[in-house]
């Protein structure tokens, strides 16, 4: 009786024990990568972990990849049978969507270009700038950390923001060009281009200036959406070392660089005194030929020349108005899929059928996660909806597509009140509220809310959700202490995942021992 009551006791530990995750990303196609990954995967469950959170690229491509493809997803199935380990796969890119994307780069979600002014010439309809904008000799402002001789801006050793900032009168809901020259010289800050409309950000794209380059010309586009006038700060927040230049600053009103054609993101062109232009009549069919697929499939340049408008049998000085999308770029390359355009969720629930077929798991994440553009364009706009209805929509649409065989995983950010579901995020106009009335309780919430863990964990336990706790991040260990504190006593707590984003996998031992201790 006493060794069955050990038995007994022993076996409701190991219930009781979190689980370890491990979230790993990785090109599949690439035979090395199934090497290390088999590597990997050993030290994981030699450790304890007993599961790990998949992503690849080409999970969105499935159509298209060949048989050493599905081969090496065999050969991974095959490796996580043999370790014990369950294989959770992600998909649905919404936030991140440049795989999707992939397959039609006009399903991005776009900012609207509203009635730019066009002048004829030649049969040629040419942007003229309405108001003229120009980043001339006079500043809104310089810090005193930047040092301006003629036309360079120079910044050494700042030990604090470094900016030079323009103030611009705009017109609403027009695109704008903002390109420089920059220098480095070991340079450890990051170079930023930020307009502000108000105290809205207007831009977020990066730059990618390298800490030791020659001059080199780097661009932004952004849209005034509402607003009338911008500041336009040049510089570096915050302390840096080593040396920056900036020469050759200027602004110009933008064309349709990335125009977008679809039946949410309309082109529309009229003489000014309001009689429309028809398309393959009055001016020849518009395109963007390097739209979303430079330097691949579902990938968008920031900025190249906008293509040529030709006009048929328009007298020189016809006046025209122009309007048309365009998608935002976010940080480095992010580009958001429009969630309302009907083609969006066909390409969704072929990439669900597939990655059914391909994995056969018992649970699949649902990648949607900061979503920084969202009821901009018609598709959004014309449902009516609030942002965070449209969202709530999404993914209840998304979970249905797994089926009620798979468990169904999330990332908490974009469903948390404390995180990012409100008002003014990012470029999504209007209030992300009630996004979370998409989840429903049997949807395990992936919760990487460190800052205000406390009140992220309480608000989903009392949904009734299920959490696993997205912890490491590549920082301290300690972080991942105070996850484990947090969670303590909270109800529906699953487990933690080693969560990194740079690949580093020193820590992976320590993590495990830091959650369950000793096996």
């Amino acid at each position: 009786m006493g060794l069955l009551m050990l038995a007994g006791a022993a076996a409701r530990a190991a219930e009781d024990r979190p689980q370890l995750w491990l979230y790993q990303s990785t090109n599949l196609w690439v035979d090395k990568n199934i090497d290390a990954l088999e590597t990997l995967w050993h030290r994981a469950a030699k450790a304890g972990y007993t599961h790990v959170m998949l992503n690849d690229s080409k999970f969105a491509k499935l159509g298209d990849m060949d048989r050493r493809y599905f081969a090496n997803i065999d050969r991974v199935k095959k490796l996580a049978r043999e370790l014990n380990l369950s294989i959770v796969p992600g998909l649905f890119g919404i936030g991140y969507s440049n795989d999707l994307l992939w397959h039609d780069p006009n399903l991005a979600e776009g900012l609207p270009v509203k009635e730019a002014l066009l002048v004829v010439k030649d049969n040629q309809a040419t942007l003229l700038a309405d108001p003229p904008v120009q980043l001339g000799p006079k500043f809104q402002f310089v810090d005193k950390t930047v040092t301006i001789a003629g036309a360079t801006a120079t910044i050494r050793d700042n030990p604090d923001n470094a900016r030079f900032v323009y103030k611009l009168a705009v017109s609403p809901y027009r695109a704008y060009h903002v390109n420089v020259e920059i220098k480095t010289d070991r340079f450890n800050g990051e170079p930023r281009i930020t307009v502000l409309g108000g105290k809205a950000s207007l831009n977020y794209t990066g730059l990618g200036v390298k800490p030791t380059q020659d001059w080199k010309r780097h661009h932004i586009v952004f849209n005034s959406l509402d607003h009338r006038e911008v500041s336009i700060y040049f510089g570096v927040w915050g302390k840096a070392k080593g040396s920056l230049q900036w020469r050759n600053w200027q602004i110009a009103e933008a064309g349709p660089v990335n125009l977008l054609r679809r039946d949410g993101t309309p082109l529309s062109i009229e003489i000014e005194s309001g009689r429309a232009l028809v398309e393959g009549k009055d001016f020849a069919p518009l395109i963007d030929p390097r739209m979303g697929n430079q330097p691949w499939k579902g990938s968008y340049e920031v900025w190249h020349e906008p293509p040529a408008i030709r006009t048929m049998g328009l007298a020189d000085g016809t006046r025209l108005r122009a309007s048309w999308y365009f998608p935002p770029i976010i940080h480095d390359e992010q580009v958001m899929i429009c969630p309302s355009a009907p083609q969006t969720m066909t390409l969704l629930a072929d990439q669900a059928q597939r990655m059914k077929q391909a994995f056969g798991a018992s649970g699949y994440m649902m990648n949607h996660d900061e979503i920084r553009v969202l009821n901009q364009d018609e598709s959004c706009r014309g449902r009516g909806l609030t942002p965070g209805e449209i969202l709530a929509d999404n993914v209840r649409r998304c979970r249905a597509l797994l089926g009620p065989e798979a468990t169904a995983f999330v990332w908490s950010d974009m469903f948390d009140p404390h995180h990012n579901a409100h008002d003014d995020y990012y470029l999504v106009p209007g209030d992300l509220a009630g996004s979370w009335n998409g989840i429903d309780p049997d949807v395990v919430i992936v919760n990487w809310n460190h800052d205000k863990r406390d009140a992220a964990l309480k608000f989903f336990a009392d949904r009734g959700n299920r959490q696993l706790i997205a912890a490491y991040y590549d920082g301290p260990l300690s972080q991942t202490r105070q996850w484990i504190d947090s969670a303590a006593g909270v109800k529906g707590v699953v487990g933690f995942m080693y969560t990194t984003w740079q690949s580093r996998y020193d820590e992976l031992e320590n993590f495990a021992h830091l959650v369950i201790g000793d096996r």
